[in-house]
């Protein structure tokens, strides 16, 4: 292990040693010695456990998420030991601070906070404006410059900021979501936190607040027409595939008709995922699965209505379809009937008298003869839905009335309730309002973290159909056997590995979701059904995995794979954590 000084390496860590940064009071007398720090910090010298309680006290004392992010956000550039002990150890409390529903306000104010977010000149991803795009070649020769040699990367999530979960055009700002998103897989899956690259296509916005913006970061123009929007974005990917062929491309958070329009380009070229569209998908129907085995109902009887129809709505049901198909034997176009969808403009169907975007003509009705409806409430009563699903962004679309209504629609099964859209500001309804309006017999899951809900004193917990569920399992499969592409197949064995992951009191108490402490384990288990499917379809390239693909212990090989952070100075010292895959040592296999 090779843990000298190198130009690249202090260029991104702002650290004379990677070592040294990532010790910090840990580091003992002789070493700090043989760095020339004797007299330059304080005496005290610290273990990692003493560090954690100081960083979380810190934590605890900031009086807003946003300061909690922004807190985070600079441990985490100048110790990245630190910053992700104390995210495994808090998991819970702190994914809602890294990630959704605190990096939407991140995001928003991305330009204002950024000086404060890391050391000046840290290199923490790449900015790539429109009007640099011919010179993407320039731009990751420069990259290449600031990581450590072997420190290529191994996954990136990529957006152009353009539909930002339910804010809209971000613009630049929208860099937050590709460098929140990676935390997760990290956190979740154990990626290697120094080969994961966020990118951000800085194309302009047609966010006139941001244009006019003094501090506004990001080049001040409107979007660009489709034709150069798609000509630039893939001479960047294209770019970036050539120059790591092996890297794993998430899209993230781009307008729904370039969500579609990239994966559709993009999935047989290279190794690549876009998470609103199947991301979303696989974990609504890994909770969906589990609602359906307890709604008391046959499934070739439920009755599904969609508020919503952008790429996560159409992706979630399209992959609801395929459960239908491929789980219980129903023929597709019977499996697709089973499906209705209103947009902004009411139920969608085909006679409807607009012209429909392309994503929304498969799940269009025909059987609907004269009948319209302008509202959830009339395709409330035209439907009788089984189950309600929003990812519609519409704040409190799922009224009270229409909640009581799903309930006496389905006096003899329990009620499916799926409120999708976050953040929690974008929510079609609460888990308690959900909860109250059934009498506390919905099968309810989210898109945001909702709060317990106590009734006859009883605590129901809420299920979250969060896609760290799921993205960072396929991406730690993918890095993991190389697939040559990614399939719906591989997709829908994550799905069904999820559903199979509760344990018994988890389903005792009617969860649809394992608990988020147990995560890492899910993950290894999720990842390992990945590497069987893409094995089983012969697309997996990495001989390792084919080699262990029929193991029993598949998932505890994944789990060595698993990067974590070091538990004591000695172990950063032999393993610098965030150079190479960390494998388990016996004594930790407990904590994932």
């Amino acid at each position: 292990m090779d843990s000298g000084t190198s130009s690249a390496r202090r260029s991104r860590s702002g650290s004379p040693d990677p070592i040294a940064s990532n010790a910090g009071t840990a580091l003992p007398y002789a070493t700090r010695s043989a760095l020339h720090l004797k007299g330059l910090v304080p005496s005290g010298v610290e273990n990692f456990t003493v560090q954690e309680q100081r960083a979380l006290e810190q934590l605890n004392m900031k009086s807003t998420n946003l300061e909690k992010y922004i807190f985070l956000s600079w441990l985490r550039t100048t110790n990245i030991n630190l910053f992700y002990r104390l995210v495994l150890h808090n998991l819970k409390a702190i994914a809602p601070v890294i990630y959704t529903p605190t990096v939407g306000q991140a995001c928003q104010e991305y330009s204002h906070i950024y000086p404060f977010l890391a050391p000046p000149n840290n290199v923490d991803g790449l900015y790539i404006p429109l009007t640099e795009v011919e010179n993407i070649g320039e731009i990751i020769g420069n990259y290449r410059e600031s990581i450590k040699e072997g420190d290529e990367p191994e996954i990136t999530v990529i957006t152009d900021g353009s539909r930002i979960l339910g804010l809209g055009d971000l613009g630049m700002n929208g860099m937050g979501i590709p460098v929140g998103k990676l935390q997760l897989y990290v956190a979740a899956a154990g990626l290697n936190p120094d080969r994961c690259l966020p990118i951000v296509l800085d194309f302009g916005t047609d966010t006139d607040k941001y244009l006019e913006d003094p501090l506004y970061l990001g080049i001040r123009q409107h979007r660009p027409s489709d034709a150069e929007f798609y000509a630039a974005a893939n001479l960047v990917i294209e770019a970036l595939h050539k120059a790591f062929p092996n890297m794993f491309i998430q899209f993230e958070d781009f307008s729904t008709e370039h969500a579609f329009g990239l994966l559709e380009h993009w999935r047989h070229r290279a190794l690549c995922f876009n998470d609103d569209i199947q991301g979303t998908g696989c974990v609504i129907l890994g909770g969906f699965i589990s609602a359906v085995e307890q709604a008391g109902i046959p499934p070739k009887d439920q009755r599904i209505l969609f508020v919503g129809a952008g790429s996560a709505g159409v992706g979630v049901a399209k992959q609801l379809v395929d459960y239908f198909v491929i789980a219980h034997g129903i023929p597709e176009e019977t499996a697709k009937a089973m499906f209705w969808f209103v947009d902004s403009r009411g139920m969608i169907t085909a006679n409807r008298g607009d012209r429909l975007a392309q994503h929304k003509v498969y799940f269009a009705r025909e059987d609907n003869g004269s009948t319209q409806c302008a509202s959830i409430e009339e395709a409330l009563e035209y439907v009788r839905p089984t189950a309600l699903i929003g990812l519609s962004t519409i704040y409190k679309a799922f009224s009270e009335k229409i909640l009581v209504r799903m309930s006496e629609i389905n006096t003899q099964a329990r009620p499916i309730v799926f409120p999708l859209s976050n953040p929690e500001t974008k929510a079609e309804c609460s888990f308690e309002e959900a909860m109250r309006c059934t009498n506390n017999r919905v099968l309810f899951a989210s898109g945001t973290a909702f709060p317990e809900y106590t009734a006859e004193g009883r605590v129901y917990v809420p299920g979250q159909g969060n896609n760290m569920y799921v993205f960072p399992a396929i991406g730690l499969g993918a890095v993991l056997c190389k697939p040559t592409c990614i399939t719906d197949t591989m997709i829908y064995a994550v799905s069904k590995a999820l559903a199979a992951s509760l344990n018994e009191q988890e389903k005792a108490d009617g969860e649809l979701y394992p608990r988020i402490e147990r995560i890492r384990a899910v993950s290894a288990e999720l990842a390992a059904a990945f590497i069987r499917q893409a094995v089983g379809e012969g697309l997996a390239k990495d001989q390792k995995w084919i080699g262990m693909a029929a193991s029993e212990d598949l998932a505890a090989e994944v789990r060595r794979f698993m990067w974590l952070p070091a538990e004591t100075f000695e172990q950063l010292r032999q393993c610098c954590p965030h150079t190479h895959h960390h494998p388990v040592l016996p004594h930790e296999a407990s904590k994932l």
